[in-house]
């Protein structure tokens, strides 16, 4: 039976859309495999498994914290990350098959390495590049190009860690970007790099066939915070619904959290009729809103996989996104993309005046969202797991 190492940053009750993806390769792994999960933290897996519906048997999976160092350690976290790869290295040489779902990590060995968050990918360096594609010579940005420099080619050869260029150079690694957009970005920083695109699981399933769809509604679904934009999805539909005349309302569906930027969307909501904010919606409550929907939108840019867009056409909506980012490759209809706001609401607007054209964009979308269904996730994660057992 071959011995498998899965490292992931942490599995608490408060479960996110990161912590989906080792578990089902937990699940799947431990029907042939001897399975350890090494974390940074404490977990309670037996909880994270009933709340998530993904069958883990906790009792044969071996759950290791890597966390296990002094205050003086704990307090400097780059110390603290290099303690933590050198426990993964010492893990990892009674492993078959190395496993990170949480970034690049240095296992000391070849392994496979699922981007999670590009936000905390390579650094300081690497997120300013993130953030300005390379742009800008100021001296805080220089400034961090030199500590970046210095941690990664001076620190950590040092304290006996590989830099990441290096793991990442090293073909026999491999790395799993969340899209093509993804694996766009970090070549054009890290260059050529042995690369799989592997798509996150969008584990939420619609079955209530009783629903009946509003032809004149239009959801999000997701964070409550500025960087998702929210207030320019109103901007869009207000503008959609004096270019068509047509009464379209939208509904937006997230957790309302006390902050300045919920207490404008209320007074946005208080202004409009046509405007409702659900909070947050779970289980068949969320299974209800978004299959009551025509329409969903999406505004934030640069993402890079978007789950809540995989979503959307599961639930059979026509989902409007930005023209850059891993959402457009989701939804695979340039028609469907805008640049800027005007262009949103004359597309949305064009849906809703323009039967043909609606019809089109709602088959294109139904067949593309066929490619997000547990059945076909769970295709393409036996097919990589079955390339990672026979290496």
């Amino acid at each position: 039976m071959q011995r498998v190492l899965i490292y992931h940053k942490q599995m608490t009750s408060f479960l996110s859309g990161g912590m989906f993806q080792p578990l089902m390769f937990i699940a799947e792994l431990q029907k042939t495999c001897e399975v350890t999960l090494a974390l940074n933290g404490e977990s309670d897996m037996k909880a994270v498994s009933e709340m998530s519906g993904i069958p883990i048997d906790v009792g044969r999976l071996r759950v290791v914290r890597l966390d296990t160092y002094n205050s003086f350690v704990a307090k400097r976290e780059w110390l603290a990350y290099i303690f933590r790869v050198h426990k993964l290295r010492s893990l990892a040489k009674d492993a078959d098959v190395c496993i990170s779902t949480a970034n690049i990590v240095d296992f000391g060995k070849p392994g496979h390495h699922f981007v999670y968050l590009l936000s905390q990918f390579g650094g300081a360096a690497f997120y300013d590049y993130l953030m300005g594609r390379g742009g800008g010579f100021g001296a805080r940005r220089i400034m961090r190009r030199i500590s970046t420099a210095f941690y990664e080619n001076v620190v950590k050869p040092i304290c006996g860690v590989r830099p990441l260029r290096r793991i990442m150079s090293d073909g026999r690694e491999r790395i799993y970007p969340t899209s093509a957009y993804v694996e766009g970005i970090l070549r054009g920083y890290f260059g050529s790099f042995n690369s799989k695109v592997f798509y996150p699981p969008t584990t939420f399933e619609f079955n209530d066939a009783s629903v009946v769809r509003d032809p004149l509604l239009a959801i999000y679904v997701g964070r409550i915070f500025p960087p998702k934009r929210i207030t320019d999805i109103i901007a869009i539909v207000e503008r959609a619904r004096a270019l068509s005349g047509k009464d379209l309302k939208l509904h937006i569906a997230g957790k309302l959290m006390e902050i300045p930027y919920t207490d404008l969307l209320r007074r946005m909501a208080a202004e409009r009729p046509w405007l409702k904010l659900v909070g947050a919606v779970y289980g068949k409550d969320k299974e209800r809103f978004m299959l009551s929907a025509t329409y969903a939108l999406h505004a934030e840019r640069d993402e890079a996989f978007g789950i809540a867009i995989a979503e959307y056409l599961k639930a059979g909506c026509i989902p409007l996104v930005p023209d850059v980012g891993g959402p457009k490759e989701v939804v695979g209809s340039s028609a469907l993309e805008f640049h800027d706001n005007e262009t949103a609401a004359q597309t949305l607007s064009r849906l809703l005046s323009d039967e043909s054209f609606r019809e089109e964009q709602r088959l294109l979308c139904n067949r593309n969202g066929e490619n997000f269904t547990l059945r076909a996730y769970q295709e393409r994660q036996s097919e990589t797991i079955g390339e990672m057992l026979r290496q």
